[in-house]
């Protein structure tokens, strides 16, 4: 770690400096460096600003610094913060630890701030009944939740007097009557309908069809259809049967309610009116109300006097806080030193868990707060990104994360491919992959990704040929099919109204009059044809004089067509590799990133991990049959043999294929003369032999 002094003018701080992924960063590892973190030149820090949710970290401390309440946390609240700090403790090195505890020797006694964080401490442990000379994060949350407790009894004891209307069965009558609510008010309606048109009961009542419908089957497992028919049988008296007459899949339901509710409003009765109903109702649906307005009255009156009441211990609570989370957060801010620490234990606050997919695991997940940003900005990261998106049925959540491929291959990503996403807490989500942005991962990806491409276009080709040519034969052989019925039937029809059969044909015959033929276009298609062999034939014959020339031509050609394919993928990668950034991502989901966070390559593959196997010596009795290694042996050294040979030759025998003239014949339709064209196709030029000169 090199020591640079006064770097920037108005510094008085001697900081320090190191290389943390590749960039120049300030090193905050000392209580001295947080204490002088007003001194420290913004343009030095690696992040202005980021968002107070959707980080791995405690959103409560967030909140906390969040002075102007915006959902953001800036340089100015970061510096806030440790000069708040720095006038409560009295060692700034204890931030360095960690620990959410902490003692009242710690804390400075002759400032504003200090004393006002060891009232709120003694507050604390006063009430929950403690003499200890020092307090904790977990003695203060214990004091919250006993203090919301105790207001909640403060408020029932205060609370206006209310009584149940059916004592202390009243929250079981009110279930049992809302279980059978809406079963009387369709009773009720049936029978103000029996009472309009008496005509109109059968229909209204349960029909015997729908009775015959399922009497052969087991009626005990017929309780859904049986539980549609009506309550009980609607009549012009509009009375509510009591002691039977009820419909069996009910009658379980309507007992509960008779024993808590009708036979207390209605002793002995054995019906009951719709007014006599409505005002069953209204004593339920008022104690309901009551209910309702008293949790909402307590909570809302409890929430404000547990808000006003941690205000006033907030100091405390701040200062644990800030002591367990403040440094982590300065590694997270100032520079990104968890980032760049390879260690399990230790992530970044931006990395949201582990994505397993295709044999690898992606540590470098990224939480997506806005996916179009996000795929606007991605490309410019020279980053290979899965959009995913992850469903997790247990905690009832959806969220899309950016994960970043750092090693391996691609051959097997697409999208829609499926995966499973592990958060920092362990928690497993579902995943679909979305969307790919396409940026090379490594140069050995790259050196195979031409061939890779060509060989997917290949395919696709031959597949789309296949399908066109199957379509084609399809068309044709259906077209064919229709035009012999419609011709067909032509025949018959022209039968019909007396025209002879043979009549029709010619006249089909006519229609179809060949095309007079075209000497002079198909000669000149022959003349090109046998220039280009000629041309090519020249060529191969070079390259065969000059494989054969060395031995070691044939690699020096190989290599040639080797980087003719792959070098401008390699280079394209190389440059993308050495300016892959994740900035553009952070910078797209809420972060103002303000230097480099560069992912290079020796990097990157710390960040993917692939699947490692070890090598077995076994028989697999499913694996696919394959040549024995010293057939293809035997097979190469024929191959290169004969090329060996073939290259020989042409050196020691120089020669020029020479097409013949081409001799086409074709008759003219219109004057049937016959007429015989030759069209010469010019040979390449023969090199000019020097002659040789008498000796004077």
């Amino acid at each position: 770690m090199a020591k640079i002094t006064n770097l920037i003018s108005k510094n008085t701080y001697d900081w320090k400096f190191n290389l943390i992924g590749g960039i120049t960063r300030v090193s905050i590892e000392t209580g001295d460096d947080i204490a002088h973190l007003d001194e420290l030149d913004q343009k030095l820090w690696t992040v202005l600003s980021c968002p107070v949710k959707g980080l791995e970290f405690d959103e409560k401390t967030l909140a906390l610094m969040d002075s102007d309440k915006d959902g953001k946390i800036r340089v100015n609240e970061v510096v806030a913060a440790a000069q708040w700090l720095r006038n409560v403790l009295t060692d700034m090195d204890y931030l360095t630890e960690g620990k959410d505890s902490i003692k009242f020797s710690q804390i400075k006694s002759d400032t504003e701030e200090g004393k006002q964080v060891i009232e709120s401490a003694r507050l604390i442990l006063s009430r929950l009944g403690y003499e200890k000379e020092g307090i904790s994060l977990a003695d203060v949350n214990d004091y919250l939740a006993i203090y919301e407790e105790k207001c909640k009894e403060d408020y029932t004891a205060h609370d206006e007097p209310f009584t149940p209307p059916y004592g202390e069965k009243s929250d079981d009558a009110e279930t049992a009557v809302n279980a059978i609510r809406a079963k009387v008010a369709d009773f009720f309606m049936r029978c103000k309908l029996v009472q309009f048109d008496g005509d109109a009961a059968p229909v209204l009542d349960v029909q015997v069809d729908k009775i015959a419908t399922i009497s052969g089957n087991d009626l005990g497992n017929s309780m859904d259809e049986i539980a549609s028919y009506p309550l009980a049988r609607p009549c012009k008296e509009a009375l509510l049967p009591l002691t039977g007459g009820i419909n069996p899949a009910w009658q379980a339901a309507f007992a509960t309610l008779k024993e808590l509710v009708l036979d207390v409003d209605f002793p002995g009765r054995e019906s009951i009116s719709e007014t006599e109903w409505n005002g069953i109702l209204a004593k339920v649906d008022a104690y309901t109300a009551w209910k309702n307005a008293g949790e909402t009255a307590m909570t809302e009156a409890v929430a404000e006097q547990v808000k006003t009441h941690a205000a006033a211990i907030e100091p405390v609570e701040k200062l644990l806080r800030l002591c367990r989370d403040y440094f982590r957060l300065l590694h997270n801010f100032v520079v990104f030193k968890d980032f760049y620490r390879r260690d399990d234990n230790i992530q970044a606050v931006f990395q949201a868990g582990k994505l397993y997919i295709d044999q690898r695991c992606c540590e470098l997940c990224i939480k997506v707060e806005d996916l179009p940003k996000t795929i606007a900005s991605a490309g410019k990261s020279g980053m290979y990104l899965l959009l995913c998106h992850c469903v997790s049925k247990v905690k009832g959540k959806e969220m899309d994360i950016a994960a970043a491929l750092t090693d391996g291959d691609v051959k097997d990503l697409h999208e829609g491919k499926n995966a499973i996403f592990y958060d920092r807490t362990g928690q497993d989500w579902d995943v679909t992959v979305t969307k790919i942005i396409d940026n090379p991962i490594s140069i050995r990806q790259a050196f195979w990704s031409p061939y890779r491409k060509f060989g997917n276009w290949v395919t696709d080709k031959i597949a789309k040929n296949a399908a066109e040519k199957e379509s084609k034969q399809f068309d044709e052989m259906t077209t064919k099919a229709d035009a012999g019925t419609a011709e067909f039937q032509s025949k018959v029809a022209a039968a019909k109204e007396g025209e002879t059969v043979v009549a029709a044909d010619k006249k089909a015959d006519d229609k179809k009059a060949p095309t007079p033929f075209d000497i002079a276009k198909f000669a000149g298609i022959f003349a090109a044809i046998g220039l280009a062999l000629g041309y090519i034939g020249s060529f191969f014959v070079d390259l065969g004089g000059f494989v054969a020339g060395k031995w070691y031509n044939i690699l020096l050609l190989i290599g040639f067509i080797v980087i003719v394919i792959s070098g401008p993928s390699m280079l394209l990668a190389w440059l993308k590799l050495r300016k892959r950034d994740l900035g553009p991502v952070l910078n797209a989901n809420g972060w103002a990133i303000n230097a480099n966070v560069k992912v290079n390559t020796t990097f990157g593959a710390t960040l993917t991990s692939m699947a490692k196997y070890p090598t077995l010596v076994m028989t697999d009795p499913f694996a696919d049959k394959k040549m024995a290694w010293w057939k293809k042996t035997l097979i190469w050294i024929v191959i290169l043999a004969a090329l060996f040979v073939v290259g020989f030759r042409l050196t020691q025998h120089r020669w020029v294929w020479q097409p013949k003239p081409v001799e086409v014949a074709a008759t003219e339709v219109c004057d049937s003369t016959t007429v015989k064209v030759e069209v010469p196709v010019e040979a390449p030029a023969e090199e000019p032999v020097a002659e040789e000169t008498p000796a004077e």
